[in-house]
């Protein structure tokens, strides 16, 4: 084998099957990513526009939002299960089988999601349905976005240019969360007054179109240079979930912290505005639909370039700068909300997810590179997705109580500033391997 910068080229493969097969990586990782976010944040527009009606309907209403968001919280406790079971097979067999296996996870679960059949039909039996394959496609996602940066950022050519290809499965989320409202709003449109009868249920039926296409990209890349290197030299640990929280606990506490205002403003800027926009600003369901379809466009156009930015001004330093960004934005945000000026609210909510962006470009690199090569896949996993329970499954939630407890959108832009403050200083007790040769370090972990 030869070396080529922080991946290794396997044995006889020359410089160009090496960028062909890196390109087929990150493409892979791209697509994959982008399907798997789809069935998941598909789940979450769907939560705040229908679940609370079909599945809740005795409720009060703002009752029944909270109830419909406490099956959406679900599926983050399902996705660190994800993590340590898949986190496990991707250190062991690959991350090839692995993302094949979560792909399809995920897919059938959300076929089924649209499946369910409403309170009329078969009462609370509804919500119990919906609460399993939640938590079935929490598990399926768990298991996704560490193999998925991995596919991608073990192909690199060097060690400079990690955090650009790491940014590439990162685009997925923004990506996918455009399509879902995009499937979301046409068949809002298209359906009208059926909407809750079945038009939310068809995009739901799409992913399995969109299933078979990823399973056909992803069944024609290689195995990683570097897990193929670790399979060579009979490296792989008998339990990798148990040998990363053993030897970098530390790394997987503060990757799970420093997600907090990532994951929980997006999840509030991306789902829990739905519920406040159309249920208490009055506006109506297409047009917050527009704005968060806005949002996803700036996002993805955003978050590859704040990945790349980090690999000149450092992964810690980019992040910091995201989360510092997304502390003050809170304020802004809730003050433009709150004018009820149509223009000044689609641009609150279209400009909402770039600081959300700037810290999930350079994260996944951040993240991936805190471990070593044989425990990554889990560590990784493990650290990303804790932050689902502490922060991205909790907060529409909290953003919804915190509303209806206070009758103000202010405390909410505090919840957020807590996140970044709790951010950076987590963020800043990790140690940056921007640019560094990680795999020598690690030998010795």
């Amino acid at each position: 084998m030869t070396a080529a910068g922080a991946a290794v080229t396997p044995s006889g493969m020359s410089e160009t099957e090496h960028r062909t097969q890196l390109r087929r990586a990150v493409i892979a990782s791209t697509v994959g990513t982008t399907i798997e976010w789809y069935d998941f944040l598909l789940y979450g527009t769907v939560t705040a526009l229908v679940f609370g009606k079909l599945f809740f309907p005795k409720s009060d209403p703002l009752v029944g939002v909270l109830e419909a968001f406490s099956v959406f919280f679900i599926g983050f406790v399902g996705r660190p299960i994800g993590a340590f079971i898949f986190g496990h097979w991707g250190d062991r067999i690959g991350r090839k089988a692995t993302l094949i296996v979560t792909l399809l996870v995920t897919g059938v679960a959300t076929v089924a999601v649209g499946c369910v059949p409403g309170y009329d039909s078969i009462g609370i039996w509804g919500a119990v349905l919906l609460t399993a394959i939640r938590l079935i496609q929490g598990i399926g996602v768990g298991g996704e976005w560490g193999g998925s940066v991995l596919l991608a950022m073990e192909w690199a050519h060097t060690n400079k240019n990690r955090g650009f290809l790491s940014a590439w499965p990162q685009f997925g989320a923004p990506c996918g969360l455009f399509l879902a409202n995009c499937a979301v709003l046409f068949f809002s449109w298209y359906s009208g007054d059926q909407f809750l009868v079945w038009g939310w249920r068809i995009p739901f039926f799409l992913s399995a179109i969109m299933v078979i296409v990823g399973l056909w990209i992803r069944l024609g890349i290689m195995e990683t240079p570097v897990f193929q290197r670790i399979l060579d030299e009979e490296r792989t640990e008998r339990v990798p979930v148990l040998e990363v929280w053993r030897r970098q606990p530390k790394q997987i506490i503060l990757t799970a912290l420093l997600r907090m205002p990532e994951q929980a403003p997006g999840y509030i800027v991306g789902a829990w505005i739905f519920t406040y926009a159309t249920g208490v600003l009055g506006f109506s369901r297409d047009f917050v639909l527009l704005g968060v379809i806005s949002q996803t466009v700036l996002g993805f156009l955003w978050v590859v370039f704040a990945g790349h930015f980090s690999d000149y001004v450092g992964r810690k330093n980019m992040y910091m700068i995201g989360a510092a960004f997304m502390g003050v934005f809170g304020f802004v945000y809730i003050a433009m909300l709150n004018t009820g000026v149509p223009w000044i609210v689609f641009t609150a909510i279209a400009i909402s997810l770039l600081p959300v962006m700037t810290q999930y470009g350079p994260e996944a690199a951040l993240i991936a590179e805190s471990f070593t090569p044989r425990l990554r896949y889990s560590g990784a996993s493990i650290g990303y997705q804790l932050a689902s329970v502490i922060a991205g499954g909790p907060s529409p939630f909290i953003a919804t109580w915190l509303f209806a407890t206070y009758g103000s959108a202010w405390p909410i832009a505090i919840y957020i500033a807590i996140c970044a403050i709790i951010g950076i200083v987590a963020t800043s007790l990790l140690t940056d391997y921007t640019n560094k040769e990680i795999s020598a370090e690690y030998e010795a972990v």
